[in-house]
C-alpha cells in the first residue's frame, strides 16, 4: 500500500514509518496539519493514518485537533480515501468527533503495529471491495503475504512490479490512467517517470504471459487487467 501517514512526534514517526515499510508498504511522512493537506492533494494514496493532535497556530487556543482539519479538507473535495485516525484522545466524543469528520476507523494509543496493519486491510477491502487474495484466471496475488503465483506456482516480482500488479488487481477490471499510477508508485514525492512505468508493463506482461490473465491499454484512457485480455 502507498500510505499517508500524519504524525507530529518525530521519534514514533519515524519508528512507524520503518515499521509500515519492513513490512511492504511505501510512507509519506507528513508533521504538520499544513504538509498533510499538501501531500493529500498532490498525491494518491491508498490509505492515510492520521493523528488528530497537529500542531496548527489557528487551533492553538481551542485545543481541537487540527488532524481533523485536514481530513474535513479531504472530504469536502470529494477524496475517499480510507483514513485511520490514531490518536491518543480516546474520549468516546472525540472519536464520534473523527468519525463524524470522515474517519473510517479509529484507534487509540497506544497500539501494536500488527493491528494497524491489520485495520488497513480492512480498510482497502472495504474500499475496493476485494479480498486479501484476488485471483484472475490462473494468476493470484495475495496482498497481505506479498506473494503472486501462477496455478499455485510462486512468481517473483520485484518491488515495483508487484505493486504495479497490486494495483492492477485493486480490484480487477479498473481502468488506471498512467498519471495515476505513476503517482501511486511514486516515491518521496517524485512520480515515476513514463519510461520506467512502461519497462515495468513490458516486463510484468512477459511474467504474467500464460497466467489466463493479460494488462490492456484502453488507448486514451489507460491500463486494465482482465481474465484471458491480452496487451496491445
Amino acid at each position: 500500500m502507498r500510505l499517508l501517514l500524519v504524525e507530529d512526534d518525530p521519534v514514533l514517526s519515524r519508528t512507524m514509518a520503518r515499521g509500515l515499510e519492513n513490512a511492504g508498504h511505501r510512507v509519506e511522512l507528513a508533521h504538520t496539519v499544513q504538509e498533510a493537506q499538501h501531500w493529500w492533494a498532490v498525491q494518491a494514496f491508498d490509505a492515510v493514518l492520521l493523528d488528530l493532535n497537529l500542531p496548527h497556530a489557528a487551533h492553538a487556543r481551542s485545543g481541537l485537533g487540527s488532524g481533523l482539519t485536514a481530513l474535513r479538507t479531504a472530504r469536502a473535495r470529494g477524496d475517499r480515501t480510507p483514513v485511520l485516525v490514531l490518536s491518543a484522545r480516546d474520549s468516546t466524543e472525540e472519536r464520534i468527533a473523527g468519525l463524524d469528520a470522515g474517519a473510517d476507523d479509529y484507534l487509540g494509543k497506544p497500539y501494536e503495529l500488527k493491528e494497524v496493519e491489520a485495520r488497513l486491510r480492512a480498510l482497502l477491502r472495504r474500499a475496493s471491495g476485494t479480498a486479501d487474495r484476488v485471483t484472475v484466471g490462473r494468476l493470484a496475488l495475495d496482498r497481505q503475504a506479498r506473494r503472486v503465483s501462477i496455478a499455485g506456482q510462486p512468481l517473483e516480482l520485484p518491488a515495483r512490479e508487484f505493486d504495479l500488479l497490486w494495483e492492477l488487481m485493486t480490484p480487477p477490471g479498473r481502468v488506471l490512467s498512467k498519471g495515476d499510477l505513476s503517482a501511486r508508485l511514486s516515491d518521496a514525492g517524485e512520480a515515476v517517470a513514463d519510461n520506467a512505468l512502461e519497462a515495468s508493463f513490458s516486463r510484468l506482461r512477459r511474467k504474467i504471459a500464460g497466467s489466463g490473465a493479460g494488462i490492456r491499454t484502453l488507448r486514451g484512457l489507460g491500463y486494465v487487467l482482465e481474465d484471458d485480455a491480452s496487451s496491445t
